[in-house]
């Protein structure tokens, strides 16, 4: 436990949260700023500021929660959709720098929007950035 991380304050019951799921490698609770009507998070109740810092079974634990999770809360609001979002570093909007999952229920028309700038890839690159990652799957 980081005792300077908010999301560490919680797991360990410092500070109140409302409750969606706990047990013992996750804790799962209404987002307090909700971008949409039950917009939910999963945590890591070990404290690990990015998902590839996780440790392969906690990661499999809360991925095998996701699609139970995912259908209670998009059933509870009635939502059309729902996006999954993690963030890894400020520069992909994390703010609080502990793993966590976004489940945010999503309704034609919203006003969250969507965007996704896709570019036309160029083939040779593609195959040089799978190469790579290949590689770092290997090590």
């Amino acid at each position: 436990m980081s005792s300077d991380c908010l999301f560490c304050r919680i797991a360990a019951g410092e500070i109140p949260c409302t409750k969606v799921h706990e047990d013992d490698v996750c804790l799962s609770f209404m987002d307090i700023n909700p971008i949409s009507p039950g917009h939910t998070l999963i945590i890591p109740k070990r404290h690990y500021t990015y998902v590839m810092d996780m440790p392969p079974d906690e990661a499999g634990h809360i991925g095998s929660l996701v699609p139970r999770l995912a259908a209670a809360v998009k059933a509870a609001v009635g939502a059309d959709g729902l996006n999954l979002l993690e963030n890894n570093g400020r520069s992909a909007g994390q703010v609080v720098m502990h793993v966590h999952f976004h489940l945010i229920p999503r309704w034609p028309g919203d006003e969250l929007g969507f965007r996704w700038p896709a570019k036309k890839a160029d083939f040779g690159v593609l195959k040089q950035q799978a190469e790579k990652i290949q590689a770092g799957l290997k090590g």
